[in-house]
């Protein structure tokens, strides 16, 4: 059965009595329901990811938004980069800022979860080996973004900065979901999923020719614009219509002990990916008020 076919599946996993277990939702949501039938109250459940991957790989650039708020030429052809395994986080998951660094990115997006080996599969036979999809944060510390050869290890690959769920969701098809990013309640990202510049059965047919994909695995398949700085105490949300809602909070973690190697950085050209539009409107208005000045 295609990811896409309806009726809408949902399975979650908690940590319950300190064995993991994989349960579904109940009708009115207000309850998790463990394979045994017993019941938990949703609200006071301890999430964990739905999904072990061995690998996690994301898109760059892949809405137009995004694109064009930060005026890049339109795009012919996608590329990737990692997050290792140490990055997944989960629902309700906290997400740490260390006290060294400043600007923490959120960046909502579409989880597209595999189901079983793919390669070298085609575009159109790619819903057929997804297990769901998944809301997912695509957390980003833009403070190392002057090191690591443009990887973006460090920005992206830090512990917890992966939060997905809460749950695996199949039987909605996908391509008639909306994206939204919430920031204490305001909506701050909102894009339709069509909008995306390489729809996701394009992006997993491209990356299988190469890579086996195993059951598990994760790809982030791209933010639209306004993704910007968190604050400490920020609750940030992250909602894919028909699939589901991802809730994390943002706190403050001891900054490193020892000071090796790349230290965290403010400068104009990390700004301007920090702050995106905000940055180039900034510039724009201050370039138009010299302009005006000089012709007084």
């Amino acid at each position: 059965m295609s990811v896409l076919d309806g009726p809408r599946r949902e399975i979650r996993r908690i940590l319950d009595g300190g064995t993991p277990q994989w349960v579904t939702v109940s009708a009115d949501g207000a309850e998790l329901v463990l394979a045994n039938g017993r019941r938990v109250d949703e609200a006071t459940a301890t999430y964990m990811a739905p999904c072990d991957p061995t690998k996690i790989i994301c898109i760059h650039l892949n809405y137009d938004s995004r694109r064009v708020e930060f005026r890049a030429p339109e795009l012919t052809t996608p590329t990737y980069f990692q997050k290792p395994t140490t990055a997944l986080n989960s629902h309700r998951g906290v997400l740490y800022r260390p006290a060294d660094s400043h600007l923490m990115n959120y960046e909502g997006e579409v989880a597209a979860v595999v189901a079983r080996p793919m390669r070298n599969v085609a575009p159109d036979d790619v819903w057929d080996y997804l297990a769901g999809f998944a809301p997912a944060n695509d957390v980003g510390l833009h403070d190392f973004r002057e090191t690591d050869a443009g990887s973006m290890l460090r920005v992206k690959g830090q512990d917890g900065y992966c939060p997905i769920g809460p749950g695996l969701v199949s039987g909605v098809d996908i391509r008639e979901s909306t994206l939204r990013t919430y920031v204490n309640g305001s909506v701050v990202q909102h894009d339709p999923v069509t909008n995306m510049t390489f729809p996701i059965n394009y992006i997993m047919a491209d990356l299988c020719r190469h890579i086996t994909f195993l059951p598990g695995d994760i790809v982030l398949t791209g933010t639209p614009a306004n993704s910007r700085p968190m604050n400490i105490g920020d609750v940030v949300e992250v909602e894919v219509t028909g699939v589901g809602r991802l809730t994390n909070t943002v706190a403050e973690a001891p900054a490193p002990t020892h000071h090796v190697g790349h230290l965290p950085m403010d400068t104009d050209a990390i700004r301007r990916v920090a702050f995106g539009g905000d940055w180039w409107a900034q510039r724009d208005a201050e370039a138009a008020e010299l302009a005006a000045a000089s012709k007084q």
